[in-house]
């Protein structure tokens, strides 16, 4: 069971090298989630070579106030 997702993609050779960079940056930003599964998958053509990462996670449970 997940409660979202986030789809990281890239197509040109210069957008793929910053995708590490980009998911780091969204990990960091969102520190509760808890990421269930991952799914990477590499896809190409005659021209083009396109690079997919995807996250399934589930988002933190609040925190009760005391």
């Amino acid at each position: 069971m997940f409660q979202g997702v986030k789809v990281f993609s890239a197509t040109m050779a210069k957008d793929r090298q910053h995708l590490g960079e980009d998911i780091t940056d969204w990990l960091r930003a969102n520190p509760g989630i808890d990421v269930v599964d991952k799914v990477v998958t590499q896809s190409s053509d005659s021209e083009y070579h396109c690079l997919s990462v995807v996250f399934f996670f589930n988002n933190p449970k609040p925190r009760r106030k005391r």
